[in-house]
């Protein structure tokens, strides 16, 4: 649905923007042009109600005038700045909950055209611990939302519940980087769901994440291979609980760990699927209410105002 909007922005835009030009340039001119001949044909001064009703623009003139300006702005805002999500999705509790509206910062990973996203400008890439949006690689036209835990040459090992990193060797001249444990502190649990609240501590960013006692321990024997096409096959050099992060890809997981389809099933994010960092909560709303209650459950109950702020 975002590419349709982005398309269906982008055709407006032109199509007031050419009409905008034009009136600019030539109709109105050409209107002026009209109340002096008519003038002309007149032994009297013409009234102001009739001068008025000659350059008066045609109502497509006048609306594409009113409205390019905005509809720019809006353009502009939305495919190089900022962006507004709403992403219905538990996999990443506690950090994002259901009715949570996210802001979306596009600039931080390069600017795009607005419809065949091809990168024209470069500004940065994600870092470890970023919660990206992303254009699913099974499924382009779905927009995902995941922690970064892998970069480009990166290993990843998530093995008893746990993850470690090895950094991608920079210099093949030094000694590669050895396995860090990414360090996860109990914080809460939940006995009645089993669920325990941990915060994880990467190497540039402290978050929280969720972890189901109940669920053993997710193994993955195969993945989507992005660059392939979405083919399933396996990962050459690796065992079924590792992963080394391609040249141009990046690995993310969901922070409700045990309640996430990610990386560990699906595979690697190209890095012309990044659509950008999720950088705020700027709405939350809560949909609790009880079963037997006659409002649908989209209508909110309430808002959530602490919610509203930056995303760790």
């Amino acid at each position: 649905m975002a590419v349709y909007f982005s398309i269906f922005l982008v055709i407006v835009t032109v199509i007031t923007g050419i009409v905008w030009l034009a009136d600019k340039f030539y109709l109105a001119a050409q209107r002026d042009l009209k109340l002096v001949d008519a003038q002309a044909q007149c032994e009297t001064p013409l009234s102001e109600d009739v001068a008025a009703k000659l350059i008066e623009p045609s109502t497509l003139v006048d609306t594409s005038v009113q409205i390019f300006p905005v509809i720019a702005f809006v353009l502009i805002l939305r495919s190089f700045i900022y962006e507004p999500f709403q992403i219905p999705s538990g996999s990443m509790m506690p950090t994002l909950l259901d009715g949570d509206f996210i802001l979306v910062n596009k600039f931080n990973y390069g600017l795009r055209d607005p419809v065949l996203r091809h990168k024209f400008i470069e500004v940065g890439l994600p870092e470890r611990g970023d919660v990206i949006v992303f254009k699913y690689p099974v499924q382009p036209e779905i927009d995902f939302i995941k922690r970064v835990v892998g970069l480009p040459g990166d290993k990843i090992v998530y093995r008893n519940k746990k993850l470690y990193i090895q950094a991608a060797c920079q210099d093949s001249d030094k000694e590669c980087p050895k396995f860090e444990q990414v360090i996860q502190e109990l914080s809460s649990e939940d006995e009645a769901y089993g669920l325990r609240r941990y915060t994880a501590k990467m190497p540039n960013k402290t978050h929280d994440i969720l972890i189901d006692d109940t669920v053993s321990a997710q193994q993955q024997a195969a993945y989507f291979c992005s660059v392939a096409g979405g083919n399933v096959c396996f990962q050459s050099g690796t065992k079924q609980d590792e992963f080394l992060v391609p040249k141009g890809h990046y690995l993310a997981f969901g922070d409700n760990r045990d309640n996430s389809s990610d990386g560990r099933f699906w595979g690697f994010i190209p890095e012309e699927n990044l659509v950008g960092e999720a950088v705020a909560i700027w709405m939350s709303f809560d949909f609790d209410r009880p079963d037997d209650s006659f409002l649908p459950h989209w209508i909110p109950t309430g808002i959530r105002f602490s919610r509203i702020g930056g995303i760790e």
